[in-house]
């Protein structure tokens, strides 16, 4: 029988005291923090949309043809992402810092976007170039974030992970791939609301400078907020102390200029109208700005655009709706003319029994009724019993409109901003002549604006050919002596006191049904004209057709051929 092994303790060694048992300081779980990360994930992803669909609006404001820059600003920003997401590998040992460093940035920069874009634009004239900056600087940073939040994550859960088994490699691999799934459906659901409180939230009640301001400091909070609380044990000292001092400078930065936006744009609008700004609202669909002196008529303009100068609108006027007079005219349909100046020249034939007028923006047709200067312009037109207006998009309207009127009308105006500024285009399409050709009568004439003969023949010519299209014989004309900065389309405002400009025309088309062009003359009970006599039309005809190019092919509502 062996021996029994007696234990003995353990020899203690002098002048050492026993070591007490620590347990290790159990790692952060992944789960601890995976719902504030994708909180804010949410939250960024909503204030990144902002930025992208703020940059497009402002191109298309300050710039005009909306679908080149709004191609321009989201391939830049995608291709940005992607290098975003490229240099992101360099700060991924210090993720913590580095993604607060990239929210800091974003919302400076975006918060910041609408301000330097819009003073860009009103006092060096030019923004084509600080927009694709913007868009290019917002793209990295946006496209940084969830790789350095993924790198966040994946340390916290990797602290533990060290130690398991080899055969839990394939659980955390599942595991990597959830989180995956869950930041990009928080970032894509962040998306979605930033996108719809854009329209519906952030322009109506805040503009879009205050907007964009706001938008930053949620950014800043909210990516701040997260490093400095659920990652601060990644930080150092002295990196908290840095991102502390970062985000409180951004914030401070995006406050003062919240504080001083009111007195920014008033700046901002007296370099791009002028001193003599007499009015200037936003409305649901654009700026209004109404300049000028008591003593004299006042300019219109829509969205930085000049639509209407006082002192020389009547040659518009008169060329748009005088030749579409000769002959029938009691029944009128005047499609856009919110101002009134084309429904004046219509009421002045005593023939007419109705005007009905399509315009979209309402607080056009309100600034023409209340304003005295533009009241007084258009002779009060819409106190005229005779005048029905009709807040709608004309597209729309005449679609449904055009099987249910029971008298259809002798004359159809088309005072619509020029064809190549985008929201215009399908207004100037093959279908939309269709629907006007549907509420004409048979001997009805139908007259169009479709911008300059000699400074855009491409554009007016392709009206020409789309009106043939829809099934109209066509008369080209045009009127001359524009005054000088009377910007015929796109263009903007005119930035040196209108001085240098040289004379220009508007280029008119005047239609019929049936393959026969109509004669281009002046009804005999028309009112006595400043601009236009029998002498005056045939020679517009003829400088007109002088112009004209090879043949062209129409636009339509799927191929849209208008480039501005």
């Amino acid at each position: 029988m062996p021996p029994t092994r007696v234990r003995q303790p353990p020899v203690r060694r002098r002048g050492r005291p026993p070591r007490p048992s620590r347990s290790p300081r159990p790692p952060r779980s992944a789960d601890g923090v995976r719902f504030p990360v994708l909180a804010v994930v949410f939250v960024c992803a909503a204030c990144g949309l902002v930025y992208e669909l703020e940059l497009v609006a402002l191109a298309s404001y300050l710039i005009g043809d909306s679908v080149t820059q709004a191609s321009v600003v989201l391939s830049v920003m995608v291709f940005a992402m992607g290098v975003g997401s490229l240099l992101a590998k360099r700060l991924r040992c210090r993720a913590a810092v580095g993604f607060g460093m990239v929210e800091a940035g974003l919302a400076l920069i975006g918060g910041c976007s609408a301000l330097a874009l819009y003073a860009a634009f009103a006092w060096l004239g030019e923004s084509r170039y600080v927009i694709v900056a913007f868009s290019l600087a917002i793209g990295v940073l946006i496209g940084a974030e969830i790789p350095l939040l993924m790198s966040l994550i994946q340390r916290a859960a990797g602290a533990g992970a060290a130690k398991r088994a080899r055969r839990q490699a394939p659980a955390e691999q599942d595991d990597a791939a959830g989180t995956v799934a869950d930041l990009f459906a928080a970032d894509y659901v962040g998306a979605l609301v930033g996108g719809l409180a854009f329209p519906f939230l952030l322009l109506p009640w805040l503009g879009q400078l205050t907007g964009a301001l706001v938008t930053g400091a949620v950014n800043a909070i909210a990516g701040g907020g997260l490093v400095l609380w659920v990652f601060r044990r990644d930080l150092t000292s002295r990196s908290r102390a840095l991102l502390i001092a970062v985000n409180l400078s951004v914030l401070a930065v995006l406050a003062t200029a919240t504080v001083l936006v009111d007195d920014f744009e008033e700046a901002a609008r007296r370099a791009v109208y002028g001193e003599r700004v007499r009015v200037a609202v936003h409305t649901e669909l654009q700026e209004v700005v109404v300049t000028g002196g008591r003593e004299g008529p006042p300019d219109l303009f829509l969205d930085g655009r000049l639509r209407v100068a006082g002192q020389d609108e009547y040659r518009f006027h008169e060329a748009l709706v005088h030749p579409a007079m000769n002959g029938p005219h009691e029944r009128v349909l005047i499609v856009g003319g919110g101002d009134g100046l084309a429904a004046r020249e219509v009421l002045r034939y005593p023939g007419v029994s109705s005007v009905t007028v399509v315009e979209l923006d309402p607080g056009v047709v309100r600034l023409a009724r209340t304003d005295p200067a533009l009241a007084t312009l258009n002779a009060q037109a819409f106190r005229d019993p005779r005048v029905r207006v009709v807040y709608a998009d004309a597209f729309n309207w005449l679609r449904g409109t055009a099987d249910r009127v029971q008298e259809r009308y002798d004359v159809v105006i088309s005072d619509l901003p020029d064809p190549g500024i985008t929201p215009s285009t399908k207004l100037y399409s093959e279908e939309f002549h269709g629907l006007v050709a549907r509420v004409l009568t048979g001997s009805g004439r139908f007259a169009v604006h479709a911008g300059s003969v000699t400074d855009r023949p491409h554009t007016y010519w392709t009206v020409d050919a789309t009106l043939r299209a829809a099934g109209f014989a066509t008369r080209p004309y045009s009127a001359s002596g524009r005054t000088p900065g009377f910007a015929a389309g796109p263009d903007r405002a005119d930035r040196t006191g209108g001085t240098e400009q040289g004379p220009g025309d508007w280029g008119f088309l005047l239609a019929v049904p049936g393959a026969r062009p109509p004669a281009l003359g002046l009804a005999p009970d028309a009112p006595r004209l400043r601009s236009l006599g029998p002498g005056t039309l045939e020679a517009a005809a003829r400088r007109a057709e002088r112009a004209r190019g090879p043949e062209l092919p129409p636009s339509t509502l799927v191929h849209p051929r208008y480039g501005g």
